[in-house]
């Protein structure tokens, strides 16, 4: 199986078992080389910004865990994700995903690491940040609701509602050397502060009372 057929099995899928609302696709440019940064609840928000309607080459980075599992490694195989190790600094990929982006593509990750099994956003972390200064590229915030309950939804034969809200791009601001591990945080909670004011308060987590949030929505009010 090739990229577009797993595409358009996946694009079928989502179109008739569930209510999927794509919100902010003009914040989306259709060319260049992107980092798209999504909260995670479940294996549904991987295949939700695979068929991104204004982009067509998003990739993403994917925990090696899965090559385990036959049904999964076949799918994401054909989708040409990279495999990252999480268990160590994986260079490799991070150098893979950098080449993608700077050759024009678009990468989704989470900065969170892994899914959060609270329904809500838990403390992200730099590799998002490492992998923006590297690749040069812009940010761009999405916000996904919904996923968490859609699977047992769909066990009770149920069409879950998700949204996918993408924001405005924007960059990060230049390594601090002096500074680095004060610069990794603050631009680690810069990117889950964005992601974190596409979402209903519920959904905010560890972020939900963070100043630099605050600052975003203050902001994003008066426009």
């Amino acid at each position: 199986m090739d990229r577009q057929t797993l595409f358009n099995i996946i694009n079928f899928l989502y179109r008739h078992l569930t209510r999927t609302e794509f919100c902010g696709l003009e914040n989306v440019p259709p060319t260049g080389g992107i980092i798209l940064a999504t909260n995670h609840m479940s294996r549904v928000d991987v295949p939700l910004l695979f068929i991104t309607p204004s982009r067509k080459d998003v990739n993403a980075l994917v925990a090696d865990k899965y090559l385990k599992r036959p049904f999964f490694r076949i799918i994401l195989n054909a989708a040409n994700v990279i495999w990252l190790d999480r268990e160590k600094a994986d260079f490799a990929a991070l150098r893979t995903a950098r080449e993608y982006i700077q050759n024009g593509g678009a990468i989704g990750i989470a900065p969170e690491g892994t899914r959060s099994k609270t329904g809500s956003l838990i403390e992200g972390k730099a590799g998002t940040v490492l992998l923006a200064h590297r690749a040069g590229c812009p940010i761009i915030p999405v916000g996904v609701t919904g996923t968490e309950s859609a699977i047992k939804q769909l066990f009770t034969f149920r069409r879950p509602k998700l949204v996918v809200r993408y924001g405005k791009p924007f960059y990060l601001p230049p390594i601090s050397q002096a500074e680095r591990s004060l610069w990794l945080s603050k631009c680690t909670d810069e990117i889950m502060c964005q992601i974190a004011a596409l979402l209903p308060e519920s959904y905010r987590g560890v972020y939900k009372n963070h100043p630099r949030l605050k600052e975003i929505l203050k902001s994003n009010s008066k426009k």
